[in-house]
């Protein structure tokens, strides 16, 4: 599961623990764990990548006057056009990795607009503001005359993961996270009171 949060990342921590997570398809992730606490006898983190996550979208016409922004999930897609924005970003100074759960740049990002002014791609449709969340544009791409956008959350991006017997993070299965729903304000509660 993951969740955009409104808490700053704390960059001057001197010894940030990194936890591994690895997606379905063998894929890394690389994290430092924020938080932790314990529920019902079963551990739990917050972890937040250490590369910045970031969002691929497209637009497909659901009429001919509304355009309508979905994430980029299918991974076919994905693979076909990976190469392209990839090469998108390096004229950016920005490196596009193929991580587990999430899609990750490093490098230095570009300076982003002030709260309350305007992170447009004029040349581009913009993702509807109610649909998604806060998302900073970073560059747009067209891959056989379809239009796409590559997006970072405004946010610290975390991961809520669960720990197995060896005390290494997992990331939770859709049951899992199924059955975690009801008391999930509460464990985002806890774990963000300990980042305080």
């Amino acid at each position: 599961m993951m969740f955009p949060s409104k808490f700053p990342q704390d960059n001057g921590r001197s010894e940030e623990e990194h936890v591994t997570l690895t997606d379905e398809q063998g894929r890394s992730l690389i994290c430092t764990l924020q938080s932790s606490i314990q529920l019902e006898g079963q551990d739990y983190g917050l972890l937040l990548p250490v590369d910045t996550p970031i969002e691929i979208l497209t637009w497909n016409d659901e009429d001919d006057d509304d355009e309508s922004a979905v994430p980029v999930e299918s991974e076919a897609e994905l693979e076909r056009i990976f190469e392209t924005a990839r090469a998108v970003l390096a004229e950016q100074n920005l490196t596009l990795k193929r991580t587990g759960i999430t899609l990750t740049v490093s490098g230095d990002l570009p300076d982003f607009p002030e709260e309350g002014e305007p992170n447009l791609d004029l040349n581009s449709s913009q993702p509807d503001p109610e649909e998604f969340e806060e998302l900073l544009w970073l560059a747009s791409f067209y891959y056989e005359e379809q239009e796409y956008g590559i997006y970072t959350p405004a946010d610290p991006f975390f991961i809520l993961a669960k720990a197995d017997e060896q005390g290494e993070f997992k990331q939770l299965s859709p049951e899992e996270f199924r059955s975690l729903e009801p008391l999930l304000p509460m464990i985002e509660d806890q774990l963000f009171d300990a980042l305080d």
